[in-house]
């Protein structure tokens, strides 16, 4: 850490201009954020714009700070303190403080025990959600994990069968709830298995969806022109979800020499990885609240209550560098073996890719996300907005049709036995499309029926 890079303060550091002995919590707090969040540094002995003062007895300052924090906090987070000498001689003290395992860690004073988190350049006290989630951290365990109080033969899985006969060919037993964290060897359901119920009995486990009419949600003298509010198992609520966004969206399609190219409003692979992400990646310990899906003329939202899993903020970060962090690893299975999500994160970039390839894209039309300690939405355009009805802005000539073909083939190479769905998916494109570019496609045949089968590529000589 360069001492004179730092400018103001930022998430992973806090700087003071001197130890305030008799307010420990003024910087204390910051020590509590720092080791329940992703650990951090404070510095003493610098102001907020960077310059440099120095203690004037930094050794005293340095057992002080030990003692503060030995006494203050609850459990004692792992810290290191290093004193740092600024070219004019003049002495900071750097207390550097480790992300935690035994979250929450609680400052103590005045009676009350609280604990903080780090959202942007604050450290701010814990919600009730994020305290729980603190407290599921520090038990190594998750939400999706726990147990409920449900018991299995209460409760059916028809549309989680009906999937996964369809995804990989084999058909789904009873005994599998167990082997995939849906039901412990008791026979009650975990909280994933309650969220993959047909009747789902976790009551936050909702979808609203809605089509305003203009640009924000005071459309005119018709607010909404289509609604809907779905509840039960995830699968049924991804179904319908896509099912909604659908129905609400036009495609706009131009004639060919040989076939004709397809302009979407919207992608279907970028929105179907948004709302799976959505439901995936939510937080289900924040009570009262739902995923949204809010189609405007201009663009459509997808809305999931709880910001980040690490606590940062998706709009100061590059979405195509974040690794994968799953707030709700066994749910998060379930829809990997099922088809669809991956397990390598890479729905942001799933979700950009699936634009950048269409005809009407342009940089404005780009996804973008925004997220805060309680909600995480991603945005994407309406490609065919403010387009002109005859000529397609920035048409890549000749390029459509040709590329499909050829990314159909890659994915034969390395699967001779995916599905059309599959490859719709993968190419952000309709079954029905991808099944009338095989059809044109004379070089390709199917051999045999149903999963038993497999593509071949013939030899055009």
């Amino acid at each position: 850490m360069d001492i004179k890079d730092l400018i103001g303060e930022a998430t992973e550091y806090d700087k003071k201009l001197a130890l305030e002995e008799k307010k420990p919590k003024s910087w204390c707090k910051s020590v509590s954020a720092f080791a329940n969040t992703f650990g951090g540094a404070l510095i003493f002995g610098i102001s907020d714009d960077g310059h440099i003062v120095g203690l004037d007895n930094p050794e005293e300052d340095a057992e002080k700070m030990s003692e503060a924090v030995k006494s203050r906090l609850d459990p004692i987070p792992e810290f290191k303190l290093r004193f740092h000498k600024a070219d004019d001689k003049k002495v900071l003290i750097i207390l550097e403080v480790y992300k935690g395992d035994e979250t929450p860690y609680y400052y103590s004073g005045d009676g009350v025990l609280e604990a903080f988190v780090r959202v942007g350049n604050e450290s701010v006290k814990a919600a009730a959600a994020e305290l729980k989630r603190l407290v599921l951290r520090g038990k190594n365990t998750t939400y999706d994990s726990q147990n409920s109080t449900y018991k299995v033969e209460n409760f059916a899985f028809s549309k989680l069968k009906e999937r996964y006969k369809k995804w990989t060919g084999n058909s789904f037993d009873d005994k599998d709830l167990i082997s995939f964290g849906l039901v412990n060897e008791q026979g009650e359901l975990t909280n994933a298995g309650a969220l993959l119920a047909d009747e789902s009995p976790i009551l936050c486990s909702r979808l609203f969806c809605t089509r305003w009419n203009g640009l924000n949600k005071s459309g005119g003298a018709v607010d909404a022109l289509d609604d809907a509010e779905y509840s039960g198992s995830i699968i049924f609520l991804i179904e319908n979800g896509e099912a909604f966004i659908k129905r609400n969206c036009k495609m706009k399609w131009r004639k060919t020499a040989n076939s004709r190219e397809e302009m979407p409003e919207y992608v279907e692979r970028s929105y179907h990885e948004a709302l799976v992400n959505a439901l995936a990646h939510r937080d289900y310990l924040v009570n009262g609240s739902e995923v949204h899906i809010d189609i405007y003329d201009d663009r459509m939202e997808i809305y999931s209550p709880g910001g980040m899993p690490d606590g940062s903020m998706i709009q100061d970060r590059d979405p195509l560098t974040v690794p994968s962090t799953r707030r709700n690893p066994v749910l998060a299975d379930v829809l990997n073996r099922l088809g669809y999500m991956e397990r390598k994160g890479s729905g942001f970039g799933k979700i950009i890719s699936g634009y950048e390839v269409q005809i009407n894209y342009n940089e404005n039309k780009r996804p973008s996300f925004r997220s805060d300690r309680y909600q995480f939405t991603a945005v994407m355009s309406n490609l065919n907005y403010n387009v002109p009805q005859d000529v397609p802005q920035g048409v890549p000539q000749g390029v459509p049709q040709d590329k499909l073909d050829a990314r159909i083939m890659d994915l034969i190479c390395r699967d001779s036995k995916i599905s059309t769905e599959k490859m719709a998916i993968a190419l952000g494109v309709s079954s029905k499309t991808i099944k009338r570019h095989l059809k044109e496609m004379d070089n390709v045949n199917y051999i045999g029926r149903g999963f038993s089968g497999h593509w071949e590529i013939m030899d055009n000589e």
